[in-house]
């Protein structure tokens, strides 16, 4: 996929970049798998902003898609590459044996009439959806379980993978697009390719309404506000924000705070993605 590059007419298309969609083959979704998305701007169940900034977005239906892959050993024939305003990566449309329709997130490689199939054992091919015990060590991996029978949780967005290393006992040690070393039950599912659309990163949006589209509302900076609304704010013309560190503006600690407190799962991590960076630094 490559990415369009527009002349510089207006000043929003100077550094406007945007997708190709050359490898789309089919602009209408599957209606059997779709139900609306519900705005709700940031806010919980009593009403509430919980997360600032949101708010405003296109209208967008849900794509339904199968993160479990539990249909197994009954082949499935690719129907579709289609768009997905809900996510980074393109989804696959599946018409499986049996009848029935399913979403996959598309892989790099999987093209329009290929066959793909979930099982226990099967080719190492993109697409193919098998237990990290059965896939050699070296294969790059995306849609990883955490928990078998769940679905996958990791390494889902546009262009990332992920590399099975090795298998001891009951685990496997999988290396994740942040470097760090995870170890994954051997019984847990995986996809086996790198997720598509790899150019995602490429993209620059160029104005302003085009984050609007995408539900994000402006940003006010904490140093620009008075000393009631935020820590930072305050002061004659542009100052520090004179304290230890930079804060939210409820006074919690933020920009580079560790926020991991999951002692539980601590003893799976074999190598964490922070000491990953430094060395490759």
């Amino acid at each position: 996929m490559a990415v369009k590059v527009y002349k510089p007419k207006t000043p929003g298309t100077r550094h406007k970049t945007s997708y190709t969609f050359e490898e789309i083959t089919k602009t209408q979704p599957e209606r059997s798998l779709i139900v609306p998305l519900k705005k709700r701007s940031g806010r919980n169940m009593y009403g509430r902003i919980t997360v600032r900034h949101r708010g405003g977005a296109h209208k967008r239906y849900i794509r339904l898609v199968d993160f479990k892959r539990d249909k197994f050993d009954i082949p499935a024939n690719v129907a579709a590459i289609e768009y997905d305003p809900n996510r980074s990566a393109r989804l696959a449309l599946l018409n499986y044996a049996d009848g029935e329709k399913r979403y996959i997130i598309a892989p790099v490689g999987l093209n329009v009439g290929d066959t793909i199939i979930s099982s226990d054992e099967t080719d190492i091919r993109p697409g193919n959806s098998m237990p990290l015990g059965n896939i050699p060590t070296g294969t790059t991996i995306h849609n990883i379980e955490l928990q078998p029978g769940k679905g996958g949780q990791m390494v889902r967005s546009a262009g990332t993978s992920a590399q099975l290393l090795a298998k001891e006992g009951r685990y496997a040690q999988v290396r994740l697009p942040s470097g760090e070393v995870r170890l994954v039950l051997q019984t847990c599912r995986a996809t086996i390719g790198q997720v598509g659309n790899i150019e995602h990163g490429n993209i620059k949006l160029g104005k302003a309404g085009r984050k609007r589209h995408q539900g994000w509302r402006p940003a006010v900076r904490g140093s620009a506000m008075s000393p009631r609304d935020h820590p930072h704010g305050g002061g004659e013309g542009r100052s520090p924000i004179g304290m230890p560190g930079p804060k939210s503006p409820w006074g919690k600690p933020t920009l580079g705070k560790k926020t991991r407190h999951n002692k539980r799962t601590d003893r799976y991590i074999v190598r964490h993605r922070s000491k990953a960076k430094r060395r490759r630094k």
